[in-house]
């Protein structure tokens, strides 16, 4: 009973920003009522689209009501009852620093335009997907997504199904940027707390490769059955329709900019104001022609930026509980830690999630010092990331991919994924509902592969 509330306090506190698991000030004890919320908000998203159409209506019309409501409960008890203002700020800083990120990609992104000439045959696709796997790891997952979502959908255009957008979820949003700290924001967060650039790309390329080529190979074959029912004329056509070509160049600037921006300081907001200046000078250079043929509008940002503003604020409450307990989970086996850090990362955002578990495993095997428990600050956080690395290196492997591989379970386990399908929607898209998503994909594709990756290596 008492690993199952730890368990659910890790849930809960997942989504905080990282450095605020390690705010200044005294445990608080929070009430489980306060939780509710979160739950609340988890269960709306995943039902609403599912309900009859007057309902669904007014989800459209309200969620960011509903999302801004729910969190501004939390956030209220924090100020006034718990007197914890910092906590809201550390998320709110957080949060700003997320939706920078997604959004300037997002803008950015949007200001691309590349043409695919091709048949949208499985081969061809198989290598489209490889190829994003590959600038998932140079631009990470929002970027890799937002830019190669809309080509995506134009190679197969003919035959476009579901499982053509779970699939680029799975290996383009998620799986794919597992390798260096651009690639998926919890091993940026990894890097800031002292893990080598290049440290993850040795330890766990070949784990990587095996995911990516069995999530190919699933692939590969449903695909092949679907382009099967294709009679040889519409396939002829669809080759015929599109040209090689690239339009709104200048955006590569604009997406080099961010990439910097993110190892910018984070005082002063230089990180963000660098993001949303490319993004800015983004829309207002991009030709309007090159917005128009992608289809361009704000829609998707705008649902993610309320969702997950909702999310930061309503996943706090179990931050003290964690902070107290944690080393109580008692979690000593690298398999632990990958399956632990990937369940919640299939439901919560995946970086918070990553540092909770990096703590973690800081906290139960690197003791403090006695001058680190009494100078508190950032030095025990790299002398134990440092240990880590040298002693027990598997532990922090199998928080990193268990955070970037489970965030492909559900539309909410990574910014990026909740955005592909708002736009895949938008572009006249079907994709499956939040629960079809799950146990139509996921759950019997996706998990086994990652199940298989634990038994072999950790």
């Amino acid at each position: 009973m008492k690993r199952g509330l730890i368990f659910l306090a890790l849930l809960i506190g997942s989504v905080l920003p990282a450095y605020a698991a390690g705010a200044p000030g005294e445990a608080v004890h929070i009430p489980p009522l306060l939780i509710i919320p979160f739950g609340l908000l988890l269960l709306l998203i995943a039902t609403m689209p599912l309900s009859p159409a007057k309902v669904k209506l007014w989800w459209e019309h309200s969620y960011s009501y509903v999302a801004t409501g729910l969190g501004l409960i939390v956030a209220a008890y924090y100020w006034f009852q718990l007197h914890e203002s910092s906590a809201i700020t550390h998320t709110l800083h957080e949060y700003f620093s997320f939706i920078s990120l997604i959004g300037s990609l997002f803008v950015v992104a949007g200001g691309i335009h590349l043409k695919v000439k091709g048949k949208g045959s499985p081969m061809e696709n198989v290598v489209f997907l490889l190829i994003g796997a590959i600038i998932a790891n140079l631009v990470g997952t929002t970027g890799a997504s937002m830019l190669l979502i809309r080509p995506w959908i134009r190679l197969n255009k003919y035959r476009i199904s579901p499982f053509h957008i779970v699939f680029f979820i799975f290996i383009v949003s998620n799986c794919g940027g597992a390798l260096t700290p651009i690639g998926d924001p919890p091993l940026f967060l990894g890097f800031l707390r002292g893990v080598p650039f290049f440290w993850l790309l040795e330890q766990a390329i070949l784990p990587w490769a095996l995911v990516i080529a069995l999530i190919l190979g699933v692939f590969y074959a449903i695909d092949s059955h679907n382009f099967s029912k294709v009679d040889a004329k519409t396939r002829q056509a669809a080759e015929k329709s599109d040209t090689w070509g690239f339009e709104g160049g200048i955006n590569i600037v604009f997406l080099l900019m961010i990439i910097v921006g993110v190892f910018m300081p984070e005082r002063f907001f230089i990180r963000e104001a660098v993001m949303l200046g490319a993004a800015f000078a983004s829309w207002k250079l991009t030709p309007k022609p090159v917005h128009e043929m992608n289809s361009f509008n704000f829609g998707p940002i705008k649902e993610v930026a309320w969702l997950f503003l909702g999310i930061f604020l309503t996943m706090m409450p179990a931050l003290g509980y964690l902070e107290e307990h944690g080393q109580e989970a008692k979690l000593t086996k690298p398999a632990q830690y990958y399956f632990a850090s990937g369940a919640l990362s299939s439901v919560l955002d995946n970086a918070p999630t990553y540092v909770n578990f990096l703590k973690l495993a800081e906290v139960t095997f690197v003791p403090r010092t006695p001058a680190e428990i009494t100078a508190g600050g950032d030095a025990y956080d790299r002398r134990a990331v440092h240990t880590l690395l040298e002693t027990w290196p598997q532990f922090v492997v199998a928080v990193s991919l268990g955070a970037v591989f489970f965030g492909a379970m559900t539309y909410i386990g990574n910014g990026p994924n909740f955005m592909v399908k708002s736009m895949a929607e938008s572009a006249g898209v079907k994709v499956p509902t939040f629960f079809g998503y799950v146990f139509k994909y996921s759950l019997p594709f996706l998990l086994p592969i990652l199940a298989l990756v634990a038994w072999l290596f950790f």
